[in-house]
């Protein structure tokens, strides 16, 4: 068993480590947040560099068949197969030729994600389970400082369907004002529990916004690189399968929600790890998709 971790995270606001080539010790990471705060996007910004593994959300309970299936394991009824083989596979498919492995994993996934690489663990941390299997990681936390925005892009995404390019739009989107009510709080709830988890963990998470990473995806990328170790292969310009999809429903929604809603107490934003920027402070409308 790898000894008790000290590990340092990067919080995507991100956390990530990485290196350029072939190294002695190539470190790995989770990318750890939220549904609708660019996770996708950065994906395949990470992905594109060749260096920063390939993340994707392999451990994501209704996609496990599908990825067993990908990964050539039978597969009959719900978790039909080894656990800890489907995760020995995953290490190779989620990892860039220096070695380098990284998976996305939001809250919601998290704890059947442990329970099925140790289901009979006994006083080994998450952090434990996890360097059992993947080798030393630090964590990736992506989050997005306008949660309004974020509920909003979460709430018209469930109607549709449409969750990223290449999906197909299934109904009209309609405002519902209690879902996107249901929407923040369960945001809020999930931001928290990750705190909450780097603290008892004893993560020390590298933090990106989406905001952050909207306006200057090349230096958010780099910076991330940065941090792990790891220097962009010459010529490389972010160039993501993915791109942004607020539009004009996004921010009428927006503000008709804060028009509603307005006599209400927050917590509309999430309270930030560090100090505000002056570009944090103009929330309300900023990070639309």
């Amino acid at each position: 068993m790898w000894p008790s971790p000290r590990i340092s995270v990067l919080l995507i606001v991100a956390v990530a480590c990485s290196y350029r080539g072939a190294v002695d010790n190539p470190a790995s990471y989770l990318l750890c947040g939220t549904p609708r705060t660019g996770s996708t996007f950065l994906c395949g910004l990470l992905s594109s560099t060749g260096l920063a593994g390939n993340p994707e959300s392999y451990f994501r309970e209704p996609d496990l068949t599908t990825w067993a299936r990908r990964l050539g394991m039978p597969t009959l009824g719900h978790d039909p197969f080894d656990y800890q083989d489907f995760a020995a596979r995953v290490r190779h498919v989620g990892s860039t030729p220096n070695g380098v492995f990284a998976a996305r994993i939001m809250w919601g996934s998290l704890q059947h994600m442990i329970a099925g690489l140790a289901p009979e663990r006994l006083g080994s941390t998450d952090l434990d389970v996890l360097f059992d299997t993947f080798g030393p990681l630090n964590i990736v936390h992506i989050r997005r400082d306008n949660v309004i925005a974020q509920a909003v892009s979460w709430a018209r995404a469930e109607q549709t369907g449409y969750w990223q390019a290449g999906d197909s739009s299934q109904t009209k989107p309609v405002l519902d004002l209690d879902q996107v009510d249901s929407l923040v709080h369960t945001i809020n709830d999930h931001n928290a529990a990750w705190i909450s988890w780097f603290h008892e963990q004893g993560a020390h998470p590298y933090v990106v916004t989406y905001e952050e990473l909207v306006a200057d995806p090349g230096q958010t990328v780099e910076g991330i690189l940065a941090h792990l170790n790891l220097v962009p292969l010459p010529g490389w310009r972010p160039s993501p399968p993915h791109t942004k999809q607020a539009d004009a429903v996004n921010l009428d929604w927006i503000r008709r929600y804060l028009a509603e809603r307005e006599d209400l107490p927050p917590p509309y934003q999430q309270p930030r790890s560090r100090p505000q920027t002056a570009s944090s402070l103009s929330w309300r409308l900023s990070g639309l998709a």
